[in-house]
């Protein structure tokens, strides 16, 4: 009897024990399967990176990894420079110009660092030395559809700069308005902490009577400075005249300005002028890399006005205390007047979808909850394909739970609808674009600026948890590849 149960508890424990071990395997297989699969060579190459999307246009079947010009051929050609810079990249204890100690990056010794100002037309060329930044770095001229070649992302225009290093950039400013650049190598602590400045191009009639002011905002160690001044900073300008306030936001997430002690008009978006601007006292949403230009009459008779930018805020005249938000916010959508966009976006060459979602699984062997874009995880992304001319619309769909700050490099789109409903103001033109979430966005551009570029979110942690894609035209390559490339260089674009 003893032992009949003994057998039968054996026989018990054994079929157990099978059927944990079966259940084990028919759970880890898969998930290591997905492990596995989630891994990416070191290097690699973008243009191996993610399934070409053509988005209905020509091209559908014959692949996207063609020969064609290299992206590092897509530049200007040497010669005399109208404004000539030279950047020195360094890391350490930075001295803000309000005083502040904090450890970080500069350029030239400061951060944010040199403003760099030009006519249109003029040639610029800045020379990025790195003195000792022991990863690397680059420079991406932030809103400015510069050649591919100059856009300054690692590992996809260029290998990052080793210490000892220079690079050399070159473009002609074409396009009026305030921008600015940054590090796109290990993009994320590198223009957190500190490796970014403005760049504005001037029209080449000036600017007549009008003031021009800079307020570049950023969060230096978690608080906001603006210029790299803590708290309040006053500015230049004469009561009864105008002035123009460049705002530039360099963070991860987007802030809230007003003005108060006066109306203004926000005359530009992204570097490009509103059509018909009128006076608003309406608070004003400018997402991560967005800039604004807001124009102010001045009091005549000296009385304060506070441009009040995410906690800090820039005064003119006479002492003013902080106003309070106002309780209506400004849309670019129905702001300003229609006008012609020079193209017609109803007879678009491609259409394509972005939608951003987030599910668990892994990125390169990293288990977490991730960003998805289509539904699929990094690197199995869209390569959006196109050819030099092409109407492109585009539906960017943020069904992921957080707010994204969606950034084409080397265009400008217009946005064409919010959830379906037409843009009855100015074209409102971006390069930086606050996708919330829960909302669509139509949007459209002409495929003008050959060469491959990033289309990512500019919260910067969130390319590197997979929130990123690419625009390549039909035939561009590129000889530079991510990760590990020989010598001291690993490309690390996020």
């Amino acid at each position: 009897m003893l032992r009949a149960r003994r057998r039968r508890w054996r026989t018990r424990v054994r079929t157990r024990t099978l059927v944990a071990v079966v259940a084990a395997l028919a759970l880890l297989v898969p998930v290591g399967w997905m492990w596995a699969d989630s891994l990416v060579p070191t290097p690699y190459s973008v243009m191996d990176m993610g399934t070409p999307d053509f988005g209905g246009g020509p091209g559908e079947h014959a692949g996207h990894a063609m020969t064609g010009p290299a992206v590092d051929t897509l530049r200007e050609p040497p010669g005399p420079a109208d404004v000539d810079v030279t950047l020195e990249a360094r890391v350490g204890r930075v001295t803000l110009p309000s005083g502040r100690v904090i450890d970080g990056y500069s350029l030239n010794g400061t951060t944010p660092g040199p403003e760099i100002r030009a006519v249109e037309g003029q040639m610029v060329q800045v020379r990025l030395v790195n003195a000792d930044v022991p990863e690397g770095v680059t420079l991406h001229w932030h809103g400015y559809d510069v050649p591919a070649g100059d856009d300054g992302v690692a590992g996809v225009t260029q290998d990052a700069v080793p210490v000892g290093g220079s690079f050399v950039y070159r473009f002609r400013a074409e396009q009026v308005g305030t921008f600015w650049y940054h590090s796109h190598q290990v993009a994320d602590p590198q223009v957190r902490g500190g490796l970014f400045g403005a760049l504005v191009v001037t029209p080449r009639a000036g600017l007549g009577d009008t003031g021009d002011v800079l307020a570049v905002t950023h969060l230096h160690e978690g608080r906001r400075t603006i210029n790299g001044f803590d708290g309040e900073v006053a500015a230049p300008g004469a009561p009864g005249s105008r002035v123009r306030v460049r705002v530039v936001n360099t963070d991860n997430g987007p802030i809230q300005a007003w003005v108060g002690g006066a109306p203004y008009r926000l005359v530009a978006i992204d570097g490009t002028d509103v059509v018909g601007p009128t006076p608003t006292t309406d608070s004003l949403s400018i997402t991560a890399g967005a800039r604004a230009d807001l124009e102010i009459d001045l009091p005549a008779d000296g009385a304060g006005v506070r441009v009040e930018l995410g906690g800090s805020a820039l005064t003119f005249g006479q002492s003013l205390p902080p106003t309070p938000r106002p309780p209506r916010q400004l849309d670019p959508l129905t702001y300003g007047t229609p006008a012609a966009l020079g193209f017609d976006p109803d007879a678009a060459d491609r259409r394509f979808d972005y939608v951003i979602g987030r599910r668990p699984g892994f990125v390169d062997g990293r288990p977490g909850l991730f960003w998805t874009v289509n539904g699929s995880l990094w690197p199995d992304v869209p390569m959006y394909v196109v050819r030099e001319g092409d109407v492109v619309r585009m539906r960017i769909d943020n069904a992921s739970g957080d707010l994204h700050p969606m950034h084409l490099h080397g265009h400008h789109a217009v946005v064409l609808a919010r959830d379906g409903v037409p843009a009855t103001g100015s074209p409102w033109w971006v390069d930086s674009l606050d996708a919330q979430d829960g909302h669509t966005y139509d949007i459209a551009f002409v495929a003008d600026n050959p060469g491959l570029w990033m289309d990512h979110c500019h919260n910067l942690a969130h390319p590197a948890e997979g929130l990123m894609a690419h625009l390549v035209y039909e035939g561009v390559t590129t000889p530079y590849r991510v990760g590990d490339v020989g010598g001291h260089t690993h490309n690390d674009p996020e």
